[in-house]
């Protein structure tokens, strides 16, 4: 059980209404579990009232010293004169001899005729809460209600490991994308008129150094293969980045057709590395995971990017649209399902690590650093799953990150906020729908087979899609 903080108020008599003031601000603080010590209520007749205020402010038990500032206040201290000279005496030399600094906080009731706050001239320089304007009282009261709990609002968070990519830094691949992604990320920013090369220039240089990160499998190495492709896609990290915030810019600035069809042609010439090319002489299928991991992450990222800044239409398209691909000669033209490619070496290491999908474990483990939350990336592959459910597309798109969805009770905002009849609308393209009816249809046609399960983890697509209460309001 926490112990309640004791905490005393200093301050001056300088007129019935302050002390009536000083009083209320004391039963606040007491409604909020703080142990208030008060003359008023403590010091009793008799009592020597210096020694009943050396005692408060040097008692180890008292753990906080309120000091209540006002003019009178202020300038009791500084003339060393009255209650409040005493006690400025004996906290002076506290304060400036760094111990327990915490222990003293200023609460200024009102400002000199200047607009100067009622400080003593000791504290003068030292953090204090501001009471004297009743339209931040509120939020300064909270603040002094942490301070006396020790309760900050912000808080330092836990030292976190190095990051992946970081380790055998000297081994690292360094791609030259930084200056032309820096050039392409200003230039959407401030809206210049070339801003659509800019990306294009960073998109080509992008899909020409690609190739650095290329892995061969290797036997006589002594290297676990999927050591070798994790370690590589963790080198990836920070071009990952620079993409997002790519795609997040766009987002937010310009989201235009013009920009997204640069995107599309994007993913159609990174599309390649999955598999292999007439330059190379021999390879095995497992040669190319690490840029099928890459590019499927990189489409996953953008369309939740797109759909958490709410720009269905350009999520849509990324959708809906076609992807010019050389894998099939006799269609050239393919879905957005080609970019969700099977992955062999992470198989083998989910087995080896005994876990359900180290695919998933990875999609949430890179999950950092950036402005997307792995809820959006969970959306965005649910999105993905069910329009691959309609009756057009050969091949369904495998929610890899939805098996954390199984463990836990998920609430996915997209379809929450498609209560409104408006909203879900705006959204039914990326579905495939026009209607809720059609949409219900979709999932009640879902055979067994086709929802995703992990061992003895699956999902339920209607309850996820909350689909009871889709376009139930205006």
């Amino acid at each position: 059980m926490t112990d309640n903080p004791k905490l005393f108020i200093s301050y001056s008599w300088t007129s019935p209404a302050h002390e009536k003031w000083v009083i209320t601000l004391a039963e606040e603080l007491v409604a909020q579990g703080v142990d208030v010590i008060l003359d008023k209520w403590h010091l009793k007749p008799g009592h020597d009232a210096n020694a009943f205020m050396e005692s408060m402010v040097t008692d180890p038990s008292v753990n906080k010293v309120l000091l209540v500032c006002d003019a009178k206040y202020a300038e009791k201290s500084d003339a060393r004169t009255g209650g409040a000279g005493t006690e400025a005496q004996i906290i002076t030399p506290q304060l400036y001899a760094r111990r327990d600094q915490d222990k003293f906080v200023a609460v200024v009731r009102e400002r000199f005729d200047d607009g100067a706050h009622c400080l003593p001239v000791y504290y003068r320089g030292r953090i204090f809460f501001d009471l004297s304007d009743d339209a931040k009282y509120a939020q300064e009261f909270e603040g002094l209600v942490r301070w006396a709990w020790d309760k900050p609002a912000y808080v330092k968070p836990e030292l976190g490991k190095k990051p992946a990519f970081l380790m055998d830094d000297a081994s690292a691949i360094r791609m030259p994308t930084t200056a032309a992604f820096r050039r392409a990320h200003d230039a959407i920013r401030s809206d210049r008129d070339h801003a659509e090369p800019m990306i294009e220039e960073y998109f080509d240089i992008f899909v020409n150094e690609l190739e650095r990160f290329r892995i061969r499998y290797d036997q006589d190495d002594g290297e676990i293969f999927d050591e070798k492709v994790v370690k590589s896609i963790s080198d990836f990290i920070p071009f990952r980045n620079e993409m997002i915030d790519v795609f997040i810019a766009i987002a937010m600035y310009r989201p235009e057709i013009g920009y997204v069809k640069i995107i599309q042609r994007l993913f159609e010439r990174i599309e390649p590395y999955r598999r292999s090319n007439e330059n190379l002489i021999s390879w095995t299928d497992g040669d190319f995971d690490n840029f099928g991991f890459i590019i499927h992450e990189i489409f996953l990222y953008a369309l939740a990017i797109f759909i958490k800044y709410e720009q269905f239409d350009i999520a849509s398209y990324l959708i809906n649209t076609e992807y010019f691909s050389t894998e099939d000669r006799r269609s050239p033209m393919q879905p957005f399902t080609v970019f969700d490619t099977r992955l062999p070496s992470l198989r083998i290491r989910s087995r080896r690590k005994q876990r359900l999908s180290a695919r998933a474990d990875l999609l949430k483990e890179r999950c950092q650093g950036v402005a997307v939350e792995f809820r959006h990336l969970m959306a965005a592959d649910f999105v993905l799953y069910l329009r691959s459910c309609g009756k057009e597309f050969d091949l369904k798109w495998w929610p890899e990150t939805l098996m954390f969805a199984s463990f836990h009770s998920t609430t996915m905002e997209i379809f929450a906020r498609a209560k409104s009849k408006a909203y879900f609308l705006k959204i039914a393209p990326m579905l495939g729908v026009s209607s809720k009816d059609e949409f219900k249809a979709l999932l009640d046609a879902l055979d067994k087979q086709q929802i995703p399960r992990w061992e003895f983890e699956t999902i339920n697509p209607s309850a996820l899609a909350r689909v009871d209460e889709l376009a139930t309001t205006p």
